[in-house]
């Protein structure tokens, strides 16, 4: 029982998630490097197929992790962003245009020092936008370490910063990492959106009903050439707010409870496992300087710290934008650094990227894992220095009240 309430409470913390999926990604190195690296490579190629009349899905099990399960993942995601915009702290303009601008910039310019690596090259191109992304749970995770002393108001920056990279990472999936369109299977992705529309617009509350047309939903995007996990995006946006009958009831943050330790503690730890095997052996200096590791890592290491910082001095420079109360430039920097931490949908993105390649003479996630683990070393050790000595008093008002909008 002892045990047990521990590992309730440890499950609890801010930092679990992270801690979970940094044990997930270190068990996935270990054991790609150890004498069940056969088994382990074999496993994750092992074919599983659906077929059902002519319609039939052949995968093998490490695809069905990034292109099904994670589905899941981006539809957590979802809910969370629609939940922002109408009732969080992406619902008040003047929160939400600095870490806008900052976001932008922490995409842009990590993009930019990978390109001046790889322009030469069309297929190495492809991963432009690995860098670009921030991982909100190791993010938030190393932040938490510092306790007291971190500002709320920089907490959310940072967190608002995160959501706004999810955004445009799912952009950047759906414009760039989609090819060869059906047009017959977006016409059922049409029709599945309609009933979505007409669900909501009646107010179904159902759950079962909304994951039976998501269902429906992911195997026509599936089929029609735009990235499958958009379907979890797409299906969270018409997920009800509110409960015209039940007004008390919000249909999407009870599923957004519910689903939250379930992708946590199972879905990206499983995520993590199967894609952060590298295998070590033969590896050396020239393979972290080839320039597709070596233009990720320096894109997450001073692409974003610089993108981010000279975006929001600029956004505060013009009049766009201020600083958050209580937060200073030394702390923004601070956070800049930490948005270095890519891991999860850079991993993502890096999968999609050189899928198409037969012959790979580098391995990204060299670059993305030494990136990211050099990110939030230093930002953790700058914060440090930076930040108040004595814990803050967190002031904490009620907020405002919002109308919820479905």
């Amino acid at each position: 029982m002892i045990v047990f309430n521990q590992f309730k409470k440890f499950l609890a913390h801010d930092m679990a998630a992270g801690i979970v999926l940094a044990f997930a990604a270190v068990l996935a190195m270990v054991v790609a490097n150890s004498p069940m690296s056969d088994i382990y490579e074999h496993f994750l190629h092992l074919a599983i197929s659906i077929k059902i009349g002519s319609f039939s899905i052949d995968y093998h099990l490490l695809h069905w992790i990034n292109d099904g399960l994670m589905v899941v993942f981006f539809f957590l995601v979802g809910l969370e962003l629609k939940r922002e915009m109408l009732v969080g702290e992406l619902s008040d303009v003047k929160k939400v245009v600095l870490p806008a601008i900052a976001a932008v910039g922490g995409m842009m310019v990590p993009a930019i020092f990978y390109a001046a690596f790889n322009y030469q090259h069309a297929d190495l191109m492809k991963g432009w936008a690995i860098p670009a992304a921030t991982d909100i749970a190791f993010a938030l995770g190393v932040l938490t370490l510092l306790g007291n002393r971190v500002p709320a108001a920089l907490k959310v920056f940072l967190a608002s910063i995160a959501i706004f990279d999810d955004i445009g990472a799912i952009i950047i999936i759906a414009l760039f990492y989609s090819s060869g369109l059906s047009m017959a299977a977006l016409a059922w992705v049409g029709v599945c959106l309609v009933i979505l529309w007409l669900m909501n617009r009646f107010n179904v509350t159902r759950t079962t009903a909304y994951i039976m047309i998501g269902v429906l939903l992911w195997a026509a995007m599936l089929k029609s050439g735009i990235h499958a996990t958009l379907a979890g995006v797409l299906l969270a946006l018409f997920i009800p707010m509110t409960d015209n009958k039940h007004p008390e009831h919000s249909p999407l943050e009870s599923i957004e409870h519910d689903l939250q330790d379930t992708v946590s503690f199972i879905i990206l730890p499983i995520f993590a496992f199967a894609n952060a095997g590298i295998y070590l052996g033969g590896t050396g200096i020239s393979s972290l300087f080839h320039t597709v590791p070596l233009g990720i890592a320096l894109g997450l290491l001073l692409g974003k710290p610089i993108g981010v910082m000279l975006f929001s001095w600029l956004g505060v420079k013009f009049g766009l934008a201020s600083l958050p109360s209580n937060v200073d430039w030394r702390q923004v920097f601070g956070v800049a650094i930490l948005c270095g931490i890519g891991f999860t949908m850079s991993l993502f993105i890096g999968g999609l990227a050189f899928a198409g390649l037969e012959v790979k003479p580098f391995d990204e996630r060299l670059g993305i894992i030494l990136g990211s683990l050099l990110a939030g070393i230093l930002g953790y050790f700058y914060l440090k220095k930076v930040l108040p000595t004595q814990a803050l008093t967190q002031q904490v008002s009620n907020p405002d009240d919002h109308t919820y909008i479905r």
